[in-house]
């Protein structure tokens, strides 16, 4: 890691896996020859930026052009920033290490209005200047698009461009025509109008502001004359994938090595959503509807698992229960999954169309929990809002939820918003009273958690809402607190937003360039990361709006339907009045039919007989966005097709797979007898219809892995590699056993646990595998050459599919009965680098330092609490030398060489302190390796993997005369 910019102080932050790049799966280009080179700078942690379906798609469309590249990189938290400040370095990509200022165009997802001060802040990490009106030639064009491009002007003096709309068919070409014309030095003036010529694309620069007198906003009241001159549009707008078939979802994706927050192969399946919830702007700016044909995702789920080797998929969409062959697209999805101990998770349900045969499918692959999203808590406020629920739906989904064993119910609810009344917002907790309650009537043996999430509204511009006033900090307050109230007096888990978060939220998602000289005070001053609540100020916001001078209720307000808006310039592609009119009808209470499905149903059709002798139909309210509906019902008579077809398919494979099981069952029935595996098979927790079951409670033999960690894996701690090696076994077509609680999870056992940048040439794992024959290994039948025959097998499968920075050097199929890791550890060998001089000082003092007491100083454990941390009890003194059992040091090499004890009967010794006692000096962590764990032979210690078969010593028992079921054929 000693080429890595930050290598010398990544052991300092938190996550060091964050900043390196490396993965499996990354992709990296070299300079030459590529026609424009493209940086995706997420505004948010690694964690949430790699668990983002849009980072991936783009990853994805950018690299698959042979002349572009798309390398990324994500905001860093506050330490690394205090680490890259005061060493003077910039924020670099993950692929090449490579500052953001060097590359052609740096791009930003825009998912969320609290990312923006992150936008300031990866630009001003990376060596950009802030705002536009600063860069110059040789600064990359700035590149923003994503849900919050389509209100675009708090962010506008800070952008050169950006995308409205879907990215795929517009993005390759435009970074095309960018890279050439920096290329041929045109002027930057000149690259952006180009820019603003294409489809999709608002350049701020080539518009001019106005202030509206109804709505004392900024708003664009059009072209510049310099715009005008060079051909600009009156109004951006926004492009969109016509056919989603066209651009295949990607399977091959960095797959992360710090944690993602959605860690799995997610798939999207459709974009759009039929139902016309008014408060949603997501339904309204990703219309039309369009669906991926069900072969398609299928091949995208499962190609994506076996790459990655994730234990987790999920299907996204607006709205899952919505797709129209979602029933059946579940049903020929979940029996691969199940084959292959893959956990599946849905988004986004609604409460109606969980049928019971879904539901258990979905729970045979290992969900123990269901969210869907209610919305509003009384009848009259679903109508408001467009939502297509009732409270039958809810209670009946929760009723067959419950039944089928479920323990956790989580529904998603608003308050604050138009026309809420105190009977909406208690109506919150008595959906959830209401919810418990049919639990309590179950007699179910264990009462399941029922957690109600409420969040504010916040009025988004482009939705039947954009002029309604948000609720005022009070009483969202008030209501919280009623609802904190009734969530004790029900027994609810209640979970709320912080509603200063969503008052922000507000007057920047309502903002004009106003609001954009508040973000670049406040940024200044200091915010960052302004949608995690241990960062987020109030007061630093107050201070900056008032530094502005800007009223805020300007934004919070309601606002005239005649006025102009500040995003008016951005055109979704409605039809003019569509909005006004779902705003007074949601003032009258009344609602809309979803669009695209028969009139009065809630559900699609899960059969090509159901769906032809349904003759309603297909409803559209004409909000401008053009459909044609007879093709839409063709391709969903297509859909459904093809998944009979895949159904047939599968049964075939079923049926033939059930012969050679058959026929394997019987093999080994006349070999190895049950019985002689009774008192080693422990039962499982688990539900019979689990997929977990049987790999929790089959024969399987233990291997153990010894293997070396280098380069970026240095930096991944053990938690990482409980992740890590799952998904190299399942790359290796290699079955893990599970364990067997409630939550299974493959089994393995580690050595001891490295320091985050500690390298090792020689580390050990334990892992319980499903072999073809374990049985008779267990049964004590595999001779010595069996498991070598097996080990190598083994070795050369893992090989292959092990992750950078993992190397397999070894696998060894152990004997039953063999003694665990940790009874074996005893000791352990280090290296530490440190260069020719040092270790000349080093050596010249090294024969006093053993002389004496070896001591350093530990600092006291700090202890969490109330999201803080802080000291506990006082540093204290280490004497390091009880547990050092060796030192020397190789001065031609520049290394110091030491042995530690890690057995349980001396005093414990961290490694690195063992290094500051030697050296006198603290050395960091990426400069040490472990060279290899050590094991007692008798009076010696030999190393893990030159030790051979090893047994606890048996307690003498009586002998028992052989039972006839015991005897072998």
């Amino acid at each position: 890691m000693a080429e890595h910019p930050y290598a010398e102080f990544l052991g300092r932050v938190e996550k060091p896996g964050r900043y390196l790049g490396g993965e499996e799966q990354q992709i990296r280009k070299s300079g030459a020859g590529l026609a424009c080179r493209f940086v995706l700078a997420f505004p948010d942690l690694y964690e949430i930026g790699m668990s983002h379906l849009g980072t991936r798609i783009l990853y994805d469309l950018v690299n698959g052009h042979a002349d572009l590249v798309c390398e990324r990189a994500f905001s860093p938290w506050t330490d690394m920033e205090a680490e890259l400040r005061a060493r003077g370095l910039p924020l670099v990509s993950l692929e090449t290490a490579t500052p953001l200022r060097e590359f052609d165009v740096v791009g930003f997802s825009l998912q969320y209005e609290l990312s923006y001060t992150n936008v300031l802040l990866n630009l001003d990490l990376g060596g950009i200047p802030l705002r536009s009106a600063e860069r110059g030639d040789a600064d990359p064009i700035v590149l923003a698009g994503g849900p919050t491009a389509t209100h675009p002007e708090p962010l506008a003096p800070f952008i050169d461009l950006f995308l409205v709309g879907e990215a795929e068919e517009v993005l390759p070409e435009l970074l095309r025509t960018i890279g050439r014309m920096r290329r041929e030095g045109r002027p930057r003036r000149e690259i952006l109008a180009a820019a603003a010529r294409t489809p999709g694309i608002y350049a701020p620069a080539f518009y001019a502001v106005e202030r509206d007198a109804r709505s004392e906003l900024l708003v664009v009241g059009g072209p510049t004359e310099e715009g005008r001159a060079l051909g600009v549009p009156e109004r951006v707008t926004r492009v969109y994938v016509r056919d989603l078939d066209q651009f295949p979802f990607p399977t091959r994706f960095p797959i992360p090595y710090a944690e993602a927050i959605f860690d799995r192969a997610s798939v999207e399946i459709t974009r759009g959503c039929t139902e016309g919830c008014r408060f949603c702007q997501a339904g309204i700016i990703y219309r039309p509807v369009r669906e991926r044909d069900p072969k398609q995702i299928v091949k995208a789920v499962l190609d994506g698992v076996d790459a990655a080797g994730f234990s987790e998929t999920s299907l996204t969409a607006l709205s899952t229960a919505d797709v129209s062959c979602i029933d059946p697209l579940i049903k020929e999805l979940v029996p691969e999954l199940k084959r292959r101990k893959i956990k599946l998770g849905i988004a986004s349900l609604r409460a109606y169309g969980l049928n019971e045969e879904l539901l258990d499918e979905i729970k045979s692959v290992g969900i123990s929990g269901l969210t869907f999203a209610p919305e509003a808590g009384t009848q009259r406020m679903r109508d408001v809002i467009n939502k297509n629920v009732s409270d039958d739906d809810i209670l009946t989904s929760a009723r067959r939820i419950f039944e089928r064993g479920y323990d956790r119910i989580k529904m998603y609810f608003i308050m604050g918003l138009p026309t809420e009344t105190e009977a909406d917002v208690v109506g919150i907790a008595e959906t959830g009273r209401k919810v418990r309650d049919v639990a309590r009537e179950l007699k179910l043996p264990r009462m399941p958690t029922v957690t109600v999430s409420v969040s504010q509204h916040v009025p988004k511009p482009h939705t039947p809402f954009q002029w309604a006033a948000m609720d005022g900090l009070s009483d969202l307050s008030q209501k919280v607190n009623l609802l904190r109230d009734l969530a004790r007096r029900y027994r609810l888990e209640l979970k709320t937003h912080s509603q200063t978060e969503s008052w922000l939220e507000c007057l920047f998602a309502r903002g004009d360039r106003d609001m954009g000289e508040v973000l670049g005070h406040a940024y200044a001053a200091g915010a960052r990361f302004d949608g995690w609540r241990e960062r987020f100020s109030m007061a630093r916001w107050t201070a900056a709006i008032a530094a502005v001078g800007v009223d805020p209720a300007r934004y919070t307000r309601t606002i005239p339907v005649d006025a102009r808006l500040p995003w008016d310039h951005i055109d979704i592609g409605l039809e003019p009045g569509f909005l006004a009119e779902e705003y007074r009808k949601a003032l009258r209470g009344r609602n809309s039919p979803p669009c695209g499905k028969p009139f009065g149903a809630k559900v699609h059709p899960i059969s090509r007989e159901a769906a032809e002798a349904d003759a309603r139909r297909l409803v559209c309210y004409d909000c401008g966005i053009a459909c044609d509906m007879s093709e839409m019902r063709s391709e969903r008579m297509v859909a459904l097709d093809e998944l009979a077809g895949m159904k047939v398919e599968r049964h075939e494979r079923e049926r033939d797979d059930e012969v050679v099981r058959e026929r394997e069952r019987a093999i080994a029935a006349d070999l190895v007898p049950i019985e002689r595996l009774r008192g080693r098979l422990n039962p499982s927790k688990l539900a019979d219809d689990s997929a977990f079951k049987s790999a929790a409670e089959a024969p399987f033999t233990r291997v153990r892995v010894f293997f070396a960690k280098s380069g970026p894996m240095r930096f991944m701690g053990h938690l990482d590699l409980t992740r890590v090696l799952p998904r190299m076994l399942r790359r290796a077509g290699v079955e893990a056993a599970f364990s067997r609680g409630f939550n299974p999870v493959p089994r393995m056992s580690f050595g001891p646990a490295l320091a985050l940048g500690v390298g090792a040439r020689e580390e050990v794992v334990d892992l319980d595998v499903l072999l073809p024959r374990s049985d008779a290994d267990m049964a004590g039948l595999w001779s010595d050459d069996d498991r070598l025959r097996e080990a190598l097998l083994l070795r050369e499968r893992f090989a292959a599919a092990a992750p950078p920075g993992i190397d397999i050097l070894d696998v060894r199929v152990l004997v039953q009965g063999e003694r665990r890791l940790g009874e074996l550890v005893a000791a352990a060998d280090y290296a530490v680098d440190l260069g020719p001089e040092l270790a000349a000082e080093v050596a010249a003092g090294l024969s006093a330092r053993l002389a004496g007491p070896l001591q350093v100083e530990r600092a006291g454990k700090a202890k969490s609490g109330r999201g803080l941390k802080r000291p506990v009890g006082e540093a204290t003194a280490v004497d390091v030398g009880a547990a050092l059992l060796h030192a020397d040091v190789d001065v031609a090499a520049g290394l110091l060489r030491f042995r530690v004890r890690l057995s349980s009967d001396g005093p414990g010794a961290r490694p690195r302190e063992v290094v500051q006692a030697l050296v006198g000096a603290v050395v960091p962590d990426h400069k040490l390796v472990r060279e290899r764990l050590l094991a007692r032979s008798g009076d010696e210690l030999v190393s893990l993997r030159a030790l051979g078969p090893t047994f606890a010593p048996k307690k003498p028992r009586p002998e028992a005369e052989p039972v006839a079921s015991d005897m072998l054929v």
